[in-house]
């Protein structure tokens, strides 16, 4: 084989080596710059910037974004809320970790040194009650119901915290409620406070009336210009629900996800949604589509600016209609057995 026949090949690999020589100096620039302008997360760094507003004397909350999970957010997607009385605070609900319930705990000691006396877990969804180790334990209640849906789902809830918000979620246990609470009007903390005992958004959804204010904290049961989530929804308790809440007196709402208002806006705005819902999937049943094709409905513009509306509409699909499909099946059986 002659020399030149033999280096041929080297010949033409040279601009091959060359290019792939700078496409490999280019990535790495790239990546250089990337890590300068993106540095690593550190603990400190770890920050809701809980700002706490105070919506009448002694009544406050905690608003959220209005954003699914995720590891830029941490979880802060919640509202929560405490109330100040003349003898302690009640603490409603404890946010979606460890470290926003600190931060929930530094924020209320910012407004007043007075003691913690309650601490409400309204239900058992996660950012509600992982917060719960940076309180008193004797103060952790929930309603029964609760009590056990933590108990039962809770780990496998704050894994999955895990997996959505990464380490925002460090060192973040699942801490269940020893205090068993029952619907009524007491004096709590000083605080003329009333317990209301519904469902529909869980099987226990419970809502915290500040009558000295007019306050009515409604977790859940209320989304305001943010879509409902469903994964235990049972909606014809839930609108059961609303009508409770419209009856009461009431000069302010603090819905669960979504900002406080004045007027009825929230309630209005989840009831017309629920029954879209509601009827939307039963349709996409009688009328016998399946999944996939009920995905494509369209929604109504008077949702247009519901933030998440396609996608909880998606995940309500999901959550929902395999119950619509069997209800609409088990009707056929039972109409074709008489």
């Amino acid at each position: 084989m002659s020399r030149s026949a033999s280096s041929a090949p080297a010949l033409h690999r040279r601009p091959a080596v060359r290019a792939l020589r700078s496409l490999l100096s280019g990535l790495l620039v790239a990546l250089c710059t990337l890590l300068a302008i993106s540095p690593p997360v550190h603990a400190e760094d770890f920050d809701y910037r809980l700002q706490p507003r105070e919506l009448a004397p002694g009544a406050w909350v905690v608003v959220g974004l209005k954003e699914d999970f995720s590891f830029a957010n941490g979880g802060n997607i919640v509202n929560t809320g405490f109330i100040v009385g003349s003898e302690g605070v009640i603490v409603i609900d404890t946010g979606s970790s460890k470290r926003y319930g600190e931060q929930m705990l530094a924020a209320i000691r910012r407004v007043t040194p007075l003691p913690i006396v309650l601490v409400v877990n309204t239900h058992h969804h996660p950012d509600h009650f992982l917060g719960n180790q940076a309180f008193p334990r004797a103060t952790l209640a929930a309603l029964p119901e609760t009590i056990a849906a933590i108990r039962s789902e809770g780990e496998g809830f704050n894994a999955n915290m895990y997996r959505l918000n990464g380490d925002w979620m460090r060192d973040t246990e699942v801490v269940v409620p020893e205090r068993s609470l029952a619907a009524g009007r007491q004096r709590i903390g000083g605080r003329d406070v009333e317990l209301r005992a519904l469902g529909g958004h869980t099987v226990a959804d419970l809502v915290v009336i500040d009558h000295d204010s007019g306050t009515v904290y409604a977790a859940d049961l209320l989304f305001h210009d943010r879509t409902p989530t469903t994964p235990h929804a049972d909606i014809a308790r839930w609108l059961a629900a609303l009508d409770t809440l419209e009856g009461l007196p009431a000069r302010r709402w603090v819905p669960g996800h979504g900002e406080p208002a004045t007027d009825l806006a929230p309630l209005r705005q989840t009831r017309d949604y629920l029954g879209w819902l509601a009827q939307a999937i039963r349709a996409g049943a009688e009328s016998g589509q399946d999944m996939t094709e009920l995905f494509q409905t369209p929604i109504p513009p008077r949702f247009a600016g519901l933030a998440l509306v396609k996608e909880e509409f998606r995940r309500s699909v999901v959550h929902l209609f395999p119950a619509a499909e069997r209800a609409v099946l088990e009707a056929a059986r039972a109409k074709a057995s008489r």
